[in-house]
């Protein structure tokens, strides 16, 4: 009985002391949830279990199996889409990855504003993407998507911030390859004629230079 099996696995990963555990035995736990999700991959304590313990030492392969199988069969749970993004954002530095598995979390969820809030959290994501042309084209998607005209607006100036900040970096690695350096600050990027003017952020917040020359987002309004 495979459903008994899984049960099984999943106790033994929930009464493990994990506290005292060395490295090569939540290695073994891996295992064993992994083997629980193989069993029954819509098994809810197995995947509880994985995400509050795997990731955290070491066994993200381990977590992220778990939760793309408990994803497909609990296919009326926004949980495991949700965490399965948190771990490639939080753990690997994937946004655009982990923007489009919030996107599939987000219409599991029973009401539309806490749809909205996911679409949203995946769009601020975004921001940290290292493709931004490729994030701005997300959005514009999720924004063509959405029933909201006021969430479809709010999401084409964040798109339009994205493309923005994506122009302003290619013309300081321009600015870099002919004058030997990083631009201070953004300003010596008109001096220089790669960009007319610097763009306004439609957020009100602004963009900046930070110490490698890279420009980027500002968190608050510049003074």
């Amino acid at each position: 009985d495979r459903y008994l099996a899984a049960n099984w696995a999943a106790i033994r990963a929930l009464v493990t002391e994990t506290i005292r555990m060395k490295p090569d035995e939540f290695e073994i736990l891996g295992k064993v949830q992994r083997d629980a999700a193989w069993m029954n991959p819509a098994h809810e304590d197995n995947y509880y279990i994985a995400e509050a313990i795997l990731p955290w030492e070491g066994q993200l392969d381990a977590a992220q199996a778990v939760l793309r199988r408990a994803t497909a069969a609990r296919f009326y749970d926004y949980q495991p889409a949700f965490f399965y993004a948190f771990n490639l954002f939080h753990f690997m530095g994937d946004s655009l990855a982990a923007s489009e598995w919030l996107l599939q979390s987000a219409p599991r969820l029973p009401s539309p504003q806490e749809r909205i809030a996911l679409e949203d959290l995946a769009a601020r994501w975004l921001d940290r993407s290292q493709d931004l042309d490729m994030a701005a084209q997300i959005i514009e998607d999720m924004a063509a998507n959405t029933k909201r005209k006021d969430f479809a607006a709010y999401l084409h100036k964040r798109s339009q911030r994205l493309r923005d900040l994506a122009l302003l970096r290619r013309a300081a690695s321009v600015y870099q390859q002919r004058i030997g350096r990083p631009p201070r600050k953004l300003q010596d990027l008109v001096i220089s004629g790669l960009v007319r003017e610097i763009p306004a952020d439609p957020f009100g917040l602004g963009y900046g230079i930070n110490s490698e020359g890279i420009p980027v987002f500002l968190h608050k309004p510049s003074q």
